[in-house]
C-alpha cells in the first residue's frame, strides 16, 4: 500500500513557520516562476533536513541572467552567470531565528535553460535549488568533503520528501 503524504507535510512539521519574501525581477513573469506555496515547500522540507522546527525567514528572489552574472562579479569575482547564489545574513555557529537567514537568487532564464538540459521540469529544478540555497543560508559549504557529504545526503531527503528525483543518485546528471 502507498503511503499518502499531505502536500503540506513540512510545512506541518514546522508549524507553518516559513515566513519567505518571493521577489521577481523585472522581465521575470510571475506565471512562468515556482508559486510561494511551491517555494515555501522547497524551503521547509530542507528545514526539516536540517533539522530546524522553528520559525525561519528568508527572501526568495528570480532574477534574470544579468542580475545574477553582475552579483557572482561582485561577490565572486566570477563574471559569469550561475542558476542561484545564496547570501547567508548570519555566521558563526548560532543561528538567531528571529532574524532573516538570508537572500536565494536564482536566475530564472538559467534554471530553465539548465532544467532542459537535465531533462528536469523547471519547477523541480528550481526546488532543487532552493533547498541547496537554504543549507547554504544555514551555514553548508560543498566546498569542504565533510559538509558537502552531508549537505547532499541532506538534500536527497529534501527532495525524495517533495517527491522530486535524487539530484546526487549515482550516475545522475541532475546536479
Amino acid at each position: 500500500m502507498k503511503k499518502m503524504r499531505r502536500e503540506n507535510d513540512c510545512d506541518v512539521a514546522l508549524g507553518g513557520n516559513v515566513l519567505i519574501a518571493v521577489m521577481l525581477d523585472s522581465g521575470v513573469v510571475r506565471n512562468e516562476v515556482p508559486d510561494d506555496a511551491v517555494v515555501r515547500h522547497a524551503v521547509a522540507a530542507a528545514c526539516m533536513q536540517a533539522g530546524i522546527s522553528r520559525q525561519v525567514s528568508l527572501c526568495v528572489r528570480f532574477a534574470d541572467d544579468a542580475a545574477i552574472r553582475e552579483l557572482n562579479k561582485q561577490w565572486r569575482n566570477k563574471d559569469a552567470a550561475t542558476d542561484v547564489l545564496s547570501f547567508p545574513m548570519q555566521q558563526g555557529p548560532e543561528i538567531d531565528f528571529d532574524e532573516s537567514l538570508g537572500d536565494i537568487i536564482l536566475s530564472w532564464p538559467f534554471v530553465c535553460r539548465e532544467a532542459e538540459r537535465l531533462n528536469l521540469g523547471a519547477t523541480e529544478h528550481a526546488q532543487h535549488l532552493i533547498v541547496h540555497g537554504v543549507f547554504h543560508l544555514l551555514g553548508f559549504v560543498h566546498g569542504e568533503d565533510i559538509d558537502a557529504e552531508r549537505m547532499q545526503a541532506m538534500e536527497s531527503r529534501a527532495m525524495r520528501h517533495l517527491g522530486l528525483h535524487d539530484p546526487y543518485a549515482l550516475g545522475s546528471d541532475h546536479v
